[in-house]
């Protein structure tokens, strides 16, 4: 087995060199996808397994927005920016898996230099969106919880498009301006030992010094990724101590089933990318980064739509009413 992964190995490395040649006047055109190449044993059980994450992915985010646009009872600020959150995964692991997929049975397992750039400003974009929309979230339940009879005058839809327009722009302007900016050429051989082509890896791949990309990364991820998660815990302190001022025990498992949910969320996808996007390029790890990307870029995006239905009662209740519609519709 060994002997089988160290001549793969070989044959990238020649690949990569005779690329490398031929994209003269330092033009890429494709670089080398590792992926799981170095474990070629376990490729086609790991394309039927992702291709069945993705496909709950696609399926249980658009049927939370559809069931969302089509059931009055949902139509509330919760599920407004739930909404947001699953079309974020599903784009998210759109740029992602169909790629990966593809990779995982071809022999050879390039991908576009254009794409890889895409693919890196989208995963940034996403990244930095799904951290702001998060603590939005926390904020909304703050309000409904600590503030209650006045929550449907502060959370209205004008404050919560506002809210949703300003995590996207913020999100922009935070995350894919800065990158564009300080992005710099890259240096064979054009080998990305990754599942996917984001910055914690194209910064190894950079002709010249990092020092200002890795700063740069390291202030954009504590805007986007340590000031939100700051936000949320200190949305959920003022939620606690609420929840423990109430005096009927039904209300306190009320108040915890509506945040349970959210707090799964933020605990998978906070505890991965800050990881991730936080650390020196000194503790890089190309084994143990794959795994923790696809916990936040392909898992984690399919678990959402589960972890946010499946024990909540207003999702199960609209489902139930789509459904005790859907043969009178069919009778008609």
């Amino acid at each position: 087995m060994w002997g089988l992964q160290s001549s793969y190995l070989n044959s990238i490395s020649i690949f990569a060199t005779l690329m490398s040649l031929t994209n003269s006047l330092n033009t890429i055109t494709e670089l080398v996808l590792v992926g799981f190449s170095n474990h070629p044993q376990a490729e086609i059980p790991l394309f039927f397994l992702f291709s069945v994450v993705y496909l709950v992915n696609l399926f249980g985010n658009i049927a939370l927005i559809i069931l969302v646009a089509i059931d009055s009872c949902l139509q509330t600020p919760m599920y407004f920016f739930l909404c947001h959150l699953a079309f974020l995964n599903i784009f998210y692991t759109t740029t992602v898996v169909p790629k990966m997929l593809f990779n995982l049975l071809a022999s050879k397992k390039v991908i576009s230099y254009e794409f890889c750039l895409a693919q890196t400003y989208i995963s940034l974009l996403m990244g930095a969106a799904e951290c702001i929309i998060l603590a939005i979230m926390a904020l909304d339940r703050y309000v409904a919880i600590c503030d209650p009879l006045r929550y449907l005058l502060i959370m209205n839809w004008s404050m919560c498009v506002q809210l949703i327009l300003g995590a996207w722009t913020i999100s922009f302007f935070a995350s894919v301006v800065p990158l564009y900016f300080t992005i710099l050429p890259l240096c064979g051989p054009y080998i990305v030992d990754h599942i996917f082509c984001e910055v914690p890896v194209l910064l190894h791949m950079f002709c010249a010094d990092t020092s200002l990309q890795e700063t740069m990364m390291v202030i954009g991820a504590s805007g986007t990724l340590l000031l939100p998660f700051f936000l949320i815990i200190l949305s959920y302190l003022r939620i606690l101590v609420a929840v423990m001022r109430m005096h009927s025990t039904e209300g306190r498992k009320k108040a915890f089933s509506t945040c349970s949910s959210h707090l799964t969320v933020v605990t998978v996808y906070y505890g991965t990318g800050i990881f991730m996007y936080m650390r020196p390029k000194s503790l890089y790890s190309a084994e143990g980064d794959k795994l923790i990307s696809l916990f936040y870029a392909v898992i984690n995006p399919a678990l959402n739509p589960l972890i946010y239905s499946l024990r909540n009662k207003e999702v199960n209740g609209a489902l139930k009413r789509v459904l005790e519609r859907w043969p009178v519709s069919q009778g008609k």
